[in-house]
């Protein structure tokens, strides 16, 4: 699969485990009660060899552009600044992001017309699933 079968916009339907991520993470518990109770709309958006994931919740935005197999700078939602490098194997855009001596990974794949990411940190696992709006 390419790239295209991911753009798109969209909309969060369910999500397992995400606030225990968040706190693997290190993310606070107002930050955690907030992140749980969005339901962000993600867009995913190619131009020539850029690739936009646009994540957007009425609590908070963010945006990572990025070329495949790239290292490039991100801003996550929860304030850290990492290094991601994002590699597309097959149906499945696998995301590492690396900051402090830590790292976390984030794969998205198309399952069934749906969008499916899982992050992981340390073994901590979530699951959320996104339909296209």
């Amino acid at each position: 699969m390419s790239i295209e079968g991911f753009v798109g916009k969209w909309t969060l339907t369910s999500s397992e485990g995400f606030d225990d991520y968040m706190k693997e993470l290190g993310v606070g518990i107002a930050l955690r009660k907030m992140g749980s109770m969005a339901k962000p709309d993600v867009y995913i958006i190619k131009d020539g060899d850029a690739i936009t994931i646009k994540t957007e919740s009425t609590f908070k935005s963010s945006q990572l552009v990025f070329k495949l197999g790239e290292k490039c700078e991100e801003n996550t939602l929860d304030g850290r600044k990492v290094q991601s490098i994002v590699n597309l194997n097959g149906n499945t855009l696998t995301q590492l992001q690396q900051w402090d001596g830590k790292e976390s990974t984030i794969t998205r794949k198309i399952e069934d017309g749906k969008l499916v990411v899982e992050c992981d940190m340390n073994g901590c696992k979530c699951k959320r699933i996104y339909e296209k709006a």
